[in-house]
C-alpha cells in the first residue's frame, strides 16, 4: 500500500507556503499526501490583502469522516494551528491514530517574537501537542518559547542548542530539528538535529544568503515528514532538505520577488522526484 501523510495546515491560493507546498513536495516524495485544511485564504497573510475562511467547524467532520472511511495514515503532520481549539482537534484526531507516527511542527513565532496573531496561552497548548510527537521542527525562537528562553534566541551557544533540544526532547518527540540559527555573525545559518534513540546530534551549518522568504519552513518538514513516510534515513531526510530549501532560496534571490511570494522551489522537485521513485522501486519488490 501506498503510504499516506494527513497534512493538516491551512491553504493559500496565492504564496508558497503551508498545504500548497506540502502538497506537492510530499507527492514528488512517493507519499500520498491528504490534505486536512484549517482555513483557506486567497493570499496567505503577509500580503496587504488576503480573504480568510475558518475551517475550525468542520475539521472534525472532515476527519470522522475519513474513520467512517476507515482510513489509518503512516504520518500525521501538523502545521500552524490559528486556534486553541484547532489544536484540541488535532490533539483528538492524533489520539484516534495510535499507529501513526507524529510530526509537529510548532508555529508559533520568529526572530525572537510570538506571532502577533497568538496570545502567550497558546504555547502551553502547543507544548500539549509536541508532547505527542516523534519529531518536532521548530524554529530557534519556537524551541525558546517551549523551553521558556524567549530572550535568549540570539545569545545561544551551541551548548545551549543542545540543551534545549534535549528539554524538548524530553516533553516527548525522539527526534527534534531546530531551523533557522544564526551563527558567525549571520554568515552562517545552522540546524540542530537531535536523535535521542540513536543517541546522535548533529549541526548542519550553510552560508546565510542574506534572503528570506515565506514558506521555507513548510517546505523543510514537508520534505522531512515524507522522507521519513517513505522510509529514509532521518539525518539523510533532514540534509535533504537543507540542501533543498538552499537551493530554491539561491535561486530565486537571482530575481526580484517578494518574500511573500515564497521561493521558486518547482524548478527543484525533479530533485524530490527521483527519490520518490527509489520509493516506488523498492516498493514494488515488496509486492
Amino acid at each position: 500500500m501506498q503510504k499516506k501523510i494527513a497534512a493538516i495546515n491551512d491553504l493559500s491560493g496565492i504564496g508558497k507556503c503551508s498545504l500548497t507546498v506540502a502538497i506537492p513536495i510530499i507527492s514528488a516524495l512517493g507519499v500520498q499526501c491528504c490534505p486536512l485544511p484549517t482555513a483557506i485564504l486567497s493570499s496567505q497573510t503577509g500580503y496587504p490583502h488576503f480573504t480568510f475562511l475558518d475551517f475550525t467547524s468542520e475539521m472534525k467532520n472532515y476527519t470522522d469522516t475519513w474513520k467512517k472511511l476507515n482510513l489509518s495514515f503512516d504520518t500525521i503532520y501538523s502545521g500552524f494551528l490559528g486556534s486553541i481549539e484547532q489544536i484540541d482537534l488535532v490533539i483528538e484526531f492524533i489520539s484516534k491514530n495510535p499507529d501513526a507516527f507524529i510530526v509537529v511542527d510548532p508555529v508559533m513565532g520568529d526572530e525572537g517574537q510570538i506571532y502577533s496573531v497568538f496570545s502567550e496561552k497558546i504555547i502551553h497548548e502547543i507544548k500539549e501537542l509536541v508532547k505527542l510527537a516523534d519529531l518536532t521542527t521548530p524554529n530557534i525562537t519556537e524551541a525558546c518559547l517551549l523551553t521558556g528562553r524567549s530572550g535568549e534566541y540570539d545569545t545561544l551557544t551551541r551548548k545551549d542548542i543542545e540543551d534545549i533540544a534535549k528539554q524538548i526532547s524530553d516533553m516527548g518527540p525522539s527526534k527534534v530539528v531546530i531551523t533557522g540559527i544564526h551563527e558567525d555573525n549571520k554568515k552562517t545559518i545552522t540546524n540542530f538535529v537531535y536523535d535521542k534513540d540513536a543517541n546522535k546530534k548533529t549541526f548542519i551549518s550553510k552560508d546565510y544568503l542574506k534572503s528570506s522568504y515565506s514558506g521555507t519552513g513548510d517546505i523543510f518538514a514537508s520534505i522531512v515528514s515524507g522522507m521519513i513516510t517513505g522510509g529514509f534515513d532521518f539525518e539523510f531526510a533532514v540534509n535533504t532538505a537543507v540542501d533543498f530549501v538552499t537551493n530554491a532560496i539561491e535561486y530565486t534571490s537571482n530575481f526580484d520577488i517578494s518574500r511573500n511570494d515564497g521561493v521558486m522551489f518547482e524548478y527543484y522537485l525533479q530533485d524530490l522526484t527521483k527519490l520518490g521513485a527509489k520509493v516506488f522501486e523498492r516498493d514494488k519488490t515488496l509486492r
